[in-house]
């Protein structure tokens, strides 16, 4: 991912230095583990211990005769800055994708555990603005129709709760991707025992892999960025909200402005949701991520690395930028401006047409009407209002005494009255109180 949308946090996880490190790091334990159980020489491990890891640039001058990354990284390090005596016992029954897959889950879970902290925050961040917007009327809307009355906390607890199930999937991402493998070749530990694995996955916070044929199978890293999508997602339709809100004919809502901030070159008036807009551009890119990586998951045989080239951007990229939208959705509702008085105005600007269904449902029962006949009074009370701008309320009174019955008025003051239309929604305000 281009600098612009890279965090410092998560761009030093997937930093070559921060790579080399881990493997480094890694070698070190495997190296360890057979020195305890006395395949190599004890007085080994000290030299290797006190080798700092390799630079990128030294790696990447010797990977481009090799063409290979890891006997890049192990000439640039063992073999030039540890004892000959030392570094012939480094990456001792080893394979690459050892040492690559072992390396990856580590990263993935330092990149998992930056993104589940932003999701907590951006968490409480809806939930708060949500509670705080519990009596705030505003019009629901589908198919972009006013439909009924509703509040703007209602709207905002469905992105909190969504966010929080994101982050559920992504703990449960987090577990499955967190995988070690040390088991050499074709993964049948013929040159390595078992014993290692078990000492460098604990040495790392990590599992074991249940198997491994020398590459991890990528069910658990597709399942890892397809997570990542979803949660992307979730915050393009957040930023939808806003962008749709902060619309000229709308202007319930307004994004964050700063000082200085101009909103076009030509325009000095604009003042345009240019984060939500970059939300929506941003989670594109990770969504686009989620087939290269689970065609990673079908390899030939034992191993190919077709998946190698497609994850060393995929994934960096997808951890990236989801760790970007999170930090500017945050921002986003964090800084929200919410005109109440606007959405009332809005609301009320239809002349009453968004009370359409409960009076139908009041003909049904108060007059005794089918549902047929109740529905075609009040559709065509409805698209005269639509046409002439007329109160519904009167065009409805109108058809009624035509159809041959009358309408109570204080019964249209409480089937108009927008709070009634919210009542219920107490419980769903108590559920999202409790939301960790």
């Amino acid at each position: 991912m281009i600098e612009r949308y890279t965090l410092p946090e998560m761009g030093q996880v997937w930093s070559e230095a921060h790579k080399y490190e881990i493997w480094c790091r890694i070698e070190r334990l495997v190296l360890e583990a057979q020195a305890e159980a006395g395949v190599v020489p004890v007085e080994a491990v000290e030299p290797v211990r006190r080798a700092e890891p390799p630079t990128p640039e030294r790696v990447a001058e010797i990977e481009a005769v090799t063409q290979h990354d890891v006997i890049a990284f192990l000439t640039a390090w063992a073999d030039n800055t540890v004892p000959r005596e030392s570094a012939r016992y480094v990456h001792f029954g080893m394979t690459s994708s050892d040492l690559l897959d072992t390396a990856l889950a580590v990263q993935l879970s330092e990149a998992s555990a930056l993104l589940l902290v932003k999701a907590d925050r951006l968490i409480a961040t809806l939930r708060d603005h949500a509670l705080e917007h519990r009596a705030t009327l505003r019009v629901g809307r589908t198919h972009g129709i006013h439909a009924e009355p509703d509040v703007w906390g209602h709207r905002v607890a469905d992105f909190a709760f969504g966010m929080a199930r994101c982050r559920d999937r992504l703990r449960r991402a987090k577990s499955a991707v967190e995988v070690c493998t040390i088991s050499g070749a074709v993964g049948t530990y013929s040159n390595i025992d078992p014993a290692v694995q078990r000492w460098v996955a604990a040495a790392l916070g990590l599992r074991e892999a249940d198997v491994s044929t020398q590459v991890v199978l990528r069910d658990g890293i597709g399942e890892w960025v397809s997570t990542l999508a979803i949660m992307a997602s979730v915050l393009e339709a957040i930023a939808l909200e806003v962008r749709h809100g902060q619309r000229t004919e709308v202007r319930e809502l307004l994004e964050p402005f700063s000082p200085g901030q101009k909103g076009s070159s030509a325009m000095p008036h604009k003042r345009n949701p240019v984060l939500s807009e970059r939300i929506c551009g941003l989670a594109r890119i990770v969504r686009a991520q989620v087939t290269p990586v689970l065609e990673g998951i079908p390899l030939w045989h034992e191993r190919d690395i077709s998946h190698s080239s497609v994850e060393r951007v995929a994934l960096p990229d997808a951890a990236i930028t989801t760790d970007y939208l999170l930090h500017l959705g945050n921002r986003v509702i964090s800084g929200l401006e919410v005109d109440a008085a606007r959405m009332r105005e809005n609301l009320d600007s239809t002349s009453g047409l968004i009370y359409t269904s409960a009076v139908l449902l009041d003909l049904v029962e108060q007059q005794g009407l089918s549902r047929e006949g109740a529905y075609a009074i009040t559709q065509a009370a409805a698209m005269e209002t639509w046409q002439s701008g007329r109160a519904f309320r009167d065009t409805l009174v109108d058809h009624a005494k035509t159809a041959g019955f009358s309408l109570d008025p204080a019964r249209l003051d409480e089937i108009c009255r927008p709070e009634r239309y919210v009542e219920r929604l107490d419980e769903m305000f108590a559920r999202l109180e409790a939301l960790a």
